[in-house]
């Protein structure tokens, strides 16, 4: 899955550059639009196989580690949950805006491209997906009521919280009371890394 994975981040990517460099980031936008519906039915599969942001998050997440860059501590506007969705709302406006009145695009999503990435140079991933991402907080609501997604049989866990380590979301979690593993489909991103390194094979996309 980890090749699969890579293979279809690369893939896209390159998708998402050729549109871009065309002028036809209508066309990515209506892609992102299948997932979101898609959504619905397997998961947030779009952040964890087809976002460009992601994919070049990865990149930067390894120059970070390299280079001991990443901090734990996060700023205070960066937690807000009203972020992302004010994010969403001056990305759409200042699309409408550009087209109306310079009678030109504006590079919105190669602007959140590079934001995800230096954002990544000092903060780990999560810290984009969950309360930066305008995609996230729309992929998020149908994440939700996905039908399969990534789940962890509680009868067979151990609590050895290695699912936690490699969730770059941050979706997966042990709790400390029953000290079992449990996803938050809201935010999962469907990668599957934690099934790679679950110990007792508890975790699995179902």
């Amino acid at each position: 899955m980890k090749v699969v994975r890579l293979v279809s981040q690369i893939l896209f990517f390159g998708i998402f550059l050729f549109f871009v460099s065309q002028g036809k980031t209508i066309f990515w936008l209506a892609l992102f639009a299948v997932f979101l519906i898609a959504t619905i039915f397997f998961g947030r599969l779009y952040c964890g196989y087809v976002c460009p942001m992601g994919t070049l998050m990865r990149l930067s997440e390894f120059a970070s580690k390299k280079l001991h860059l990443q901090s734990d501590k996060v700023l205070r506007i960066l937690k807000s949950k009203a972020l992302p969705w004010i994010v969403l709302v001056m990305s759409a406006l200042s699309m409408v805006a550009s087209r109306k009145v310079l009678h030109k695009e504006i590079p919105i999503l190669l602007i959140l491209l590079a934001i995800s990435f230096v954002m990544t140079l000092r903060y780990k991933p999560y810290v984009f997906h969950n309360h930066v991402c305008p995609f996230g907080a729309l992929l998020s609501i149908p994440g939700r009521l996905s039908v399969k997604s990534v789940k962890v049989d509680q009868t067979g866990c151990i609590g050895c919280k290695k699912c936690e380590k490699v969730c770059d979301a941050k979706a997966i979690e042990v709790d400390k009371g029953t000290k079992k593993a449990f996803v938050n489909k809201s935010m999962c991103h469907q990668c599957q890394a934690c099934v790679a390194v679950c110990p007792v094979k508890t975790i699995k996309y179902m």
